[in-house]
């Protein structure tokens, strides 16, 4: 069955990269709570908004975005921001956005603006992507989103071509040798040395700080009193960010998919494999459910599991037939998994690709994998997996070595069999990194902010629940408002929830804040 464009686009949404372009992160120069703060200038500059051209290469391509119901057409423009706000004055960078004005302006109450998580989503492609599901709020929001500095149209990071990063995808991640381990190192060399040499000048300014820098900037320039917010997955940590600099500014704000801001490197991509591992055992749950409805050999969660990590196997030693000239790897088959599990929707395309594979056909789980690394069916990448390094490695501090790595896949084994491994060796991704990590975790203590609805989903693979609650905790008391859907999939607003989207509607629309703890099922 074809995924749609929609479906596509949830599945970009991911919080960390799941390959080589991993985990680990590096340093915001010019970034901070003291950072200087007059951008008079800057935030008197007005909009050019004009019909919106087809997505840019970085962006994924495509067509220009469909018109909304009724008719009206998506706008786009470009927001000058400073390259470093250390230096408001100095050079400056290009941000492009995207929205839909409200359909009642007289009724209009401000701009809603959307981070589609990542790091490294296009709000360009996104929000179109999405639209059908917003309407309720385009009554009274333009609904605004943007790339982030360092992703599409947004000053884009770039590393390697398109036939380097071919290459780059199809390597083996989770080495088994010593040969392999310096092939690998060799590898991830060669990405961040990319980086550098093609984007070097703004590797330093694309993290998160930055962006939050950049949201309160685009709230003035749109002309908001307060910045009405809607974030999904990394679009929850940037949200919690911009609430610890900015508390007072906050308006009407929704965290979904909630990222652990607690959480380094380490603890984060440890509970990637367990919210992984988690949703795998529940697609295998409902594979047992439906009996020989289900196509893969097995009749217990364990047998089934037990299959897919033979295939693994099977794949490490020998890849087969994928798209084209194209092989399906261990690794891009671990990816290819790994992506479907971000939306129940998607459990049958995971069946499929499965089943496809153990007959020695992998092109299924090749095209998943595709999507997670932003490849188009010509060949072409976006510059989503080179934002997302860029964006985690000016974030975080830590570095680990490829050794450091290693010693830590028996624990994230026993997290995962499938996962683990695949988890643990992109600790090092940033081990090569030309520009130094900014934080141990962020800061998002947020006292005097107005409240944020904190809304995470009990099976979430990639953003596991117990960051909602660490995320409440965090913005400090009276701010978080804890909410839990019962279900699957990474972020619950979309995932076809009444209770979930009624929630919400009544808070951004008319200011309804639900109690903390409420459940919908």
């Amino acid at each position: 069955m074809p995924i749609s464009a929609a479906q596509r686009a949830a599945l970009l949404t991911a919080t960390t990269v799941l390959l080589a372009a991993g985990c680990s992160d590096s340093g915001d120069k010019g970034e901070g709570s003291d950072a200087p703060t007059d951008l008079a200038g800057l935030a008197a500059q007005r909009l050019e908004w004009a019909p919106c051209p087809p997505p840019s290469a970085a962006e994924g391509g495509g067509l220009p975005p469909s018109p909304l119901p009724g008719g009206a057409t998506w706008e786009c423009s470009f927001m000058d921001a400073p390259l470093d706000y250390a230096k408001p004055d100095g050079e400056t960078i290009e941000l492009a956005l995207i929205r839909a004005r409200a359909r009642d302006q007289s009724k209009r109450i401000g701009s809603l603006i959307y981070n589609f998580g990542g790091p490294g989503g296009s709000g360009i492609t996104g929000l179109p992507s999405f639209a059908a599901d917003y309407e309720k709020l385009r009554a009274r929001y333009d609904l605004v989103s943007f790339d982030p500095r360092g992703v599409g149209r947004s000053e884009d990071v770039q590393c390697l071509t398109d036939k380097e990063l071919d290459a780059y995808y199809a390597l083996d991640f989770s080495p088994d040798d010593t040969a392999e381990e310096r092939t690998l190192s060799d590898a991830q060399k060669k990405y961040a040395a990319g980086c550098e040499k093609e984007s070097g000048a703004v590797l330093p300014h694309v993290g998160t700080e930055n962006a939050a820098r950049d949201l309160d900037l685009m709230r003035q320039v749109l002309g908001d009193d307060k910045l009405h917010y809607f974030g999904i997955s990394y679009g929850t940590q940037l949200g919690g960010v911009y609430a610890h600099l900015f508390p007072k500014n906050v308006g009407r704000a929704l965290f979904d998919a909630v990222v652990d801001p607690n959480s380094g490197t380490e603890a984060g991509a440890l509970g990637q494999a367990r919210g992984f591992q988690l949703a795998l055992d529940n697609f295998a749950k409902d594979c047992v459910a439906r009996g020989d409805a289900c196509t893969l050999p097995g009749s217990t969660v364990a047998e089934i599991e037990s299959f897919i990590t033979g295939l693994l196997d099977e794949l490490d030693k020998k890849p087969i037939a994928g798209i084209g000239e194209r092989k399906l790897t261990q690794t891009q088959a671990t990816n290819g998994i790994a992506q479907a599990l971000y939306s129940k929707e998607f459990w049958q395309y995971l069946e499929q690709g499965l089943d496809s594979a153990e007959g020695g056909d992998g092109a299924l789980l090749l095209a998943l994998s595709d999507s997670m690394n932003g490849r188009d069916q010509n060949g072409r990448y976006s510059n989503i997996q080179a934002a997302n390094t860029a964006i985690n490695c000016v974030d975080f501090k830590e570095r680990y070595t490829l050794g450091q790595a290693k010693e830590r896949i028996p624990e994230f084994r026993k997290a995962s069999a499938v996962f683990g491994s695949y988890m643990a060796w992109p600790l090092a991704g940033c081990s090569q990194w030309p520009v130094p990590g900014a934080w141990d975790h962020p800061d998002v203590s947020a006292p005097g902010s107005a409240p944020i609805l904190v809304l995470g989903t009990t099976g979430d693979p990639a953003t596991p629940y117990a960051g909602t609650r660490a995320m409440v905790d965090a913005l400090g008391k009276g701010v978080g408002v804890e909410l839990t859907y019962e279900g699957e999939g990474h972020g619950a607003y979309n995932g076809g929830s009444t209770c979930v989207q009624n929630l919400v509607d009544a808070y951004f629309l008319d200011g309804k804040v639900p109690a903390s703890g409420t459940v919908c099922r």
